[in-house]
């Protein structure tokens, strides 16, 4: 998603000389396009994430548009407390770009594991969150949420090849997207992991069971309504996602399930520990967490009463 997301800026930058790129000394081998085209706009803040977070907002209420770059812990959660007072509370127009979603930086180690940033920036309700399942969506989303009011943030993956088949690029703010519906389990997936859900779906579907698969690639505004209307038509609903259980997917899918009292139950994949030491591949991370297409599958059998217990 890196590619599109420079791309689609450039695209952007061209039209409105407002747009500013901000980085935490990062993006290189991808953020030159900008610089290049743009060398006056491009500003390299060093590893600095909160005061590049405090310029932005500085910028933002100065009547410019500034995204800032970095990798997705970094951008999200060392400068929460400078998101928070900053363009949230005064509804300013700083684009946060959070790189490497779940365990996209696995080879370095749990502190780049980008595994809580929805969660915690979902407390923030004054801030939109786009989680792109694929290039093509990223590229989209960024287009259509350039014109919007107040803070965004975006959750990219490394992966620019890879896509989730009949999304198309298709992206609407606050909606799901639908791939495939079916009628014995409903799995609703989120970010990279999209790509797996897919690829899980078509295997069950291969074994005779019906997937429905959605894609949640936004909060605040949430896709609830849709959501809702999605799983009133099945009584089980598996939840993937590369973050932890708390406060993002599983979370969000939960709360629309008891609030609109629906007779449906879930079955979350997450993170639910703390991850050790280790350090390793994103496939290796997703296999060790129990994320992977095999798992899916094997949660989704189970969910509906066909695999082990």
């Amino acid at each position: 998603m890196r590619q599109a997301f420079v791309q689609g800026l450039c695209e952007l930058a061209a039209d409105d000389d407002r747009i500013v790129l901000l980085t935490g000394d990062l993006g290189f081998m991808v953020l030159e396009p900008f610089r290049e085209r743009f060398p006056t706009r491009f500003i390299n803040v060093g590893v600095a994430e909160q005061n590049m977070v405090g310029l932005a907002t500085g910028l933002a209420e100065a009547g410019l548009r500034p995204y800032v770059y970095s990798i997705a812990p970094f951008a999200a959660l060392r400068p929460f407390e400078f998101i928070r007072n900053g363009p949230v509370l005064h509804n300013l127009a700083v684009r946060i770009v959070g790189m490497g979603m779940g365990f996209e930086y696995g080879h370095a180690g749990p502190t780049h594991y980008a595994l809580e940033d929805i969660g915690a920036l979902r407390t923030l309700p004054g801030l939109t969150i786009v989680v792109p399942a694929d290039s093509a969506q990223a590229a989209t989303a960024i287009l259509k949420t350039a014109d919007r009011p107040g803070p965004v943030y975006y959750s990219l993956g490394k992966d620019d090849r890879l896509s989730v088949p009949h999304l198309d690029g298709h992206f609407a703010l606050g909606h799901l997207d639908v791939i495939r519906r079916g009628a014995d389990v409903a799995i609703i997936a989120s970010g990279s992991l999209s790509i797996e859900a897919a690829a899980a779906a078509a295997a069950l579907a291969g074994q005779g069971v019906a997937p429905t698969l959605a894609i949640v690639s936004s909060y605040n505004p949430d896709p609830e309504d849709d959501l809702a209307e999605l799983l009133s038509g099945v009584r089980v609903a598996v939840s993937v996602e590369a973050q932890t259980i708390s406060g993002g997917l599983a979370a969000f899918v939960s709360s629309v399930i008891a609030s609109r009292g629906l007779d449906c139950r879930l079955w979350p994949l997450a993170v639910r520990d703390s991850p050790d030491g280790s350090s390793g591949s994103q496939a290796e991370r997703w296999l060790e967490y129990g994320l992977d297409r095999a798992a899916i599958v094997a949660q989704a059998l189970q969910a509906i009463g066909l695999g082990q217990r």
